[in-house]
């Protein structure tokens, strides 16, 4: 596990920040401190196509498909200081963390043609068709079908939670293609064009105004037989080794976003003499002892080369930075105290504090509820058998 970066790593790591600066106090200055996904979408998509223009889009990506063939120190230096910086969030994730790698992992040579110049140019925006209404953290319980008709897959069904969906052009979906199946078996990954008749997507308000997520609905949706990753039943599989890209190198610069959240919230308490109180100091220390731990922790994650399945370390990470970030969301109100529930107007105005703590609430149930994340460490991790329900 590397903890530190040579001299030529701290001169790439000058040179992120020299050219995330000036963008963000130049040119694209009026997003910089963005709190929320779904604020300024067009601003954002030429921000996307700005960073593709200069080659920082996806850095990690072999240059043959517009990355920069970066090392994982140079790929987790950039998103360190993208964060540092202020930049937004990637509307783009999807597509450059996820779908992107999931392409080039398993994809043909003519889908890696046909998708990855464009989303690494943000002229592509990909979203993720994983949850269902039944179907959340068990993932193998979905009930959208496909099925072959004249050369095309035909997708009826409804998923849920879709990020971004709303301002995205292709949703990769996880559907049950072999009829009568039951379980991981049957599954097989498709991607599918949001522009049509077919699909419908529905805005979800959330706690704190915003309105990331969405429903999808599928009724007799098409894409063509050839827009699948792998083979048919072989969805289980790509969407593991998908979300084992999940707890890639973005996960340092989302603990980036961390630091700057504490840092808020340490000045904050600074400012208004909330840092007098012993126990506020107490929880900002045990806070600032997860952070690092958590960076530790993604460093010796990001060491494992196989992507073809989720390690010990991938296993825990999300329950372990979803409930410090819950943590963090509270102690960020108990510090603020009434200046943190009052609101001028716009939710959004509330500023960076009290819009983590309201969509910190949510951080505990996507991606697999903490519940079920401990199932997973249980099962998978730890070799534990499953113990049947029996009769109640």
């Amino acid at each position: 596990m590397k903890l530190g970066f040579s001299e030529a790593e701290e001169a790439f790591r000058a040179e992120c920040a020299a050219w995330l600066q000036a963008q963000m106090t130049g040119e694209f200055a009026d997003i910089r401190g963005i709190h929320t996904l779904t604020d300024m979408p067009e601003r954002r998509k030429e921000w996307e196509q700005h960073l593709g223009k200069h080659g920082w889009g996806c850095i990690g990506w072999p240059r043959q498909w517009g990355g920069r063939d970066a090392t994982l120190a140079e790929q987790v230096i950039f998103a360190e200081e993208y964060a540092r910086s202020g930049a937004p969030g990637r509307i783009n994730h999807i597509g450059i963390e996820l779908a992107g790698p999931t392409i080039l992992a398993f994809g043909t040579e003519e889908q890696k043609q046909r998708f990855l110049p464009d989303i690494a140019a943000g002229k592509t925006i990909f979203c993720q068709g994983f949850s269902e209404p039944n179907a959340g953290s068990d993932l193998a319980s979905v009930r959208t079908k496909g099925r072959l008709e004249s050369g095309e897959w035909v997708v009826n069904g409804q998923k849920i939670w879709t990020s971004l969906a709303h301002i995205s052009d292709w949703i990769f979906v996880v559907a049950r293609t072999e009829e009568g199946s039951k379980g991981p078996k049957g599954l097989t990954f498709l991607m599918m064009p949001l522009d049509q008749d077919g699909i419908e997507v529905r805005g979800i308000r959330q706690i704190n105004g915003d309105a990331e997520f969405n429903e999808t609905f599928f009724t007799d949706a098409r894409c063509p037989a050839d827009s699948l990753i792998g083979n048919i039943g072989d969805g289980w599989k790509i969407a593991m080794g998908l979300l084992a890209f999940e707890r890639g190198v973005s996960t340092l610069g989302q603990q980036m976003g961390f630091r700057n959240e504490l840092d808020a919230i340490i000045a904050a308490a600074k400012d208004n003499g909330a840092a007098n109180d012993p126990l506020i100091r107490q929880r900002i220390a045990k806070a600032e002892i997860g952070l690092r731990l958590m960076r530790y922790g993604a460093l010796r994650m990001l060491s494992n080369s196989d992507h073809s399945k989720i390690d010990g370390a991938a296993l825990t990470y999300k329950i372990q930075w979803a409930s410090w970030r819950r943590d963090l969301g509270e102690l960020a109100m108990d510090v603020l105290g009434q200046a943190g529930e009052i609101a001028g107007g716009s939710a959004y105005e509330w500023g960076m504090l009290p819009n983590l703590f309201l969509f910190s609430r949510s951080d505990t149930i996507y991606g697999g509820t903490n519940q079920i994340q401990r199932n997973l460490i249980a099962e998978r991790g730890l070799g534990m058998p499953r113990e049947p329900r029996g009769d109640l």
